[in-house]
């Protein structure tokens, strides 16, 4: 069976290198993929966290805390697949881990990369099936751990195509801690054994709640060169197709509030010359938060902030009035709703929240968010907000108080860990 997926990963592979060599994708990360470790390695059979992108590497940021303090003997190794996520991942290391990336799925790289990791442990945020990897775990007796899991609609619909071929690898799995009822059904409709399935909750709730730093705030609206009565709308993990649609709401909103500031954090920072673009486009002058320094320039008119850095999101969401979370007014599924109100900001989001339809349903039925489908909603639902001061303190305690309801998942997460170490 692995000959032959080694020959179906490796036609996909062949396919998708053009894409990854225009992307510059083809880095010391690449490398990583291809098993090319440090040649001294010494680890002690450690714990291998493996969060795939941004949203997992900060997720697990509490779950690795944890892990130290219950095996405080124990070396931790994270891995990722995007760079963005490995840079959000350093975050996370301490001396004597190893921060790498995850091997590419060839069952002879995932041999000799365990082979010179030699993990007691394997745990997977969220839910990704490599099924080389997990069976080269399954003939070492690593036990392998899925926290966090959650089927999506698309990956639930393609698993059902393969059903016979992803059985096996599924059931190779000790334990999913998942996030739902229905993460919790789709598996079993997978061919899953439902004493292998827990519902945990969701880790995304075990987020850090300490108020930043007022001073840190001050910072941050000081770098954008905001006024005690200016206001900021902070539009965050946005996708193409909603920056052109952010910005016609932003020309109609200034016609109202003259005070209001704009800063867009597009998804994938290095699309913010594109947007620089758009914004042109649209007569205003896009500033590039990577180039900002020092006091506000005389030749800035109508001005839109681009974040261009990664790791920085949060500051810019603790210096907003209200945060628009984006990926969600196209169809992508939406971001991660729970960060900025951690930080007690109104939140709006658009129609197009599949990926986290749990949280976007539970903010929804609870009053704590609104929901703006195109430009014209966008405006609708910045002008209520700003109109009205009850509805946007309403929003931000209803919100705060479903985090607090739904915190707990990273310790059940833990405890089940911990049961499988034994």
């Amino acid at each position: 069976m692995s000959i032959i997926y080694d020959l179906v990963f490796l036609i996909f592979a062949v396919l998708c290198f053009p894409l990854y060599f225009l992307r510059g994708k083809l880095n010391a990360g690449f490398l990583r993929r291809l098993g090319f470790l440090p040649a001294q390695l010494n680890l002690d059979r450690p714990i291998w966290i493996h969060a795939v992108s941004v949203g997992e590497a900060i997720a697990i940021k509490g779950l690795a805390s944890q892990l130290r303090q219950a095996y405080p003997g124990k070396k931790l190794v994270i891995s990722t697949v995007t760079a963005t996520g490995n840079k959000i991942a350093q975050g996370l290391v301490k001396e004597g881990d190893f921060l790498t990336y995850l091997p590419l799925d060839f069952s002879f790289i995932v041999r000799h990369v365990l082979k010179r990791i030699n993990p007691c442990m394997f745990i997977i945020a969220e839910t990704e099936i490599w099924p080389n990897l997990i069976t080269c775990l399954d003939k070492l007796q690593v036990p392998v751990v899925t926290v966090n899991g959650r089927i999506s609609d698309s990956s639930y619909g393609g698993y059902q195509l393969i059903k016979f071929f992803i059985r096996p690898i599924l059931r190779m799995v000790k334990q999913f801690c998942v996030q739902s009822d229905l993460d919790a059904l789709r598996l079993e409709n997978l061919g899953v054994d439902k004493q292998r399935i827990q519902v945990t909750g969701n880790v995304k709730f075990d987020i850090n709640l300490d108020p930043p730093p007022e001073l840190n705030v001050l910072t941050y609206r000081s770098k954008l060169w905001l006024g005690q009565l200016d206001k900021l709308l902070v539009c965050g993990s946005t996708h193409p197709g909603e920056e052109e649609l952010i910005l016609a709401a932003y020309s109609e909103l200034l016609l109202v509030f003259p005070n209001l500031k704009l800063l867009i954090a597009p998804r994938h920072p290095e699309r913010g010359e594109k947007i620089s673009g758009l914004a042109a486009d649209k007569g205003f002058m896009p500033v590039l938060i990577s180039s900002i320094s020092g006091a506000c320039p005389t030749c800035i008119h109508r001005a839109v902030f681009i974040l261009d850095t990664i790791g920085e999101l949060l500051n810019y969401y603790s210096a907003a009035d209200i945060v628009f979370v984006g990926g969600s007014m196209v169809k992508r599924g939406g971001h991660n709703i729970l960060e900025p109100a951690s930080l007690m900001k109104p939140i709006i989001f658009g129609p197009h929240m599949f990926n986290f339809r749990d949280i976007s349903e539970l903010f929804l039925a609870n009053q704590a968010a609104l929901v703006a489908g195109d430009s014209r909603e966008l405006v609708h639902k910045v002008k209520e907000i700003l109109h009205n001061n009850l509805l946007a303190k309403g929003l931000v305690q209803r919100a705060y108080e479903l985090i607090i309801k739904n915190r707990g998942a990273t310790p059940k997460n833990i405890q089940i860990i911990k049961q499988l170490g034994q």
